[in-house]
């Protein structure tokens, strides 16, 4: 699961980025506004730790931004602020939880702890989407007439996205850097080798589902009759 941090003070951004790999998450972080919201738009995270108080644009102004662009990526605003207005303004503006510093450390992961459950699909932590159902914990693939197949790492990673997402294309470059990371020397041209292999899986539980490729554009998981 990556998430993004996205708070100005040096040291509080490294404890927090040391914090949440420790804990195992793939984290990223940024110190200002402007930065935190053109990553957001590369949609490639799955949770995102908000400061308010930032040079170049502030917290209310970046959640609020992103929702008016549609991203749903759940966003917990993280500031000393503690006055009920501004909790207020923040849940307002887009965010989906609010914690005040100074915090306990227990609080904060348990609140993304929730976050995190709250983006799923499903109770029990699979995602569906028309006549599908993605059991992440498994690599299981499903289909509403009851054929099912086990997913690569990479397909399921996929799929995983594409359905979280869904309704939205994806480009290459996001798909990309979700998958393989910044790190990664992959070329973009993997996405499409692997978008292939996903594509066979969907064609083998016989799924109403496509992922159409939209020429100059991205990928799009949508019903074949759309």
């Amino acid at each position: 699961m990556k998430i993004l941090i996205a708070e100005d003070e040096k040291r509080m951004n490294r404890a927090l980025s040391e914090l949440l790999r420790q804990e195992g998450y793939e984290v990223n972080s940024v110190e200002n506004g402007e930065d935190a919201l053109y990553e957001i738009e590369c949609g490639i995270y799955d949770l995102i730790v908000l400061d308010v108080m930032m040079p170049k644009m502030n917290g209310f102004t970046v959640a609020k931004q992103a929702r008016i662009k549609g991203i749903k990526t759940p966003i917990l605003m993280l500031t000393a602020k503690s006055e009920i207005d501004d909790k207020v303004v923040g849940l307002d503006s887009g965010a989906d939880d609010y914690l005040t510093k100074p915090f306990m450390t227990k609080e904060l992961l348990a609140r993304l702890r929730a976050l995190a459950r709250r983006n799923v699909q499903t109770n029990d932590g699979s995602l569906s989407y028309e006549d599908l159902t993605l059991d992440v914990k498994n690599a299981m693939l499903s289909c509403s007439n009851g054929q099912s197949v086990r997913l690569g790492e990479k397909e399921l990673r996929i799929l995983e996205y594409l359905i979280a997402n869904q309704g939205q294309v994806l480009t290459r470059e996001q798909i990309a850097l979700k998958i393989w990371g910044y790190e990664s020397e992959s070329e973009y041209n993997n996405v499409e080798v692997y978008m292939t292999f996903a594509r066979k899986k969907l064609a083998y539980v016989e799924s109403k589902c496509e992922i159409k490729a939209l020429r100059g554009i991205g990928y799009e998981l949508r019903c074949k009759d759309v």
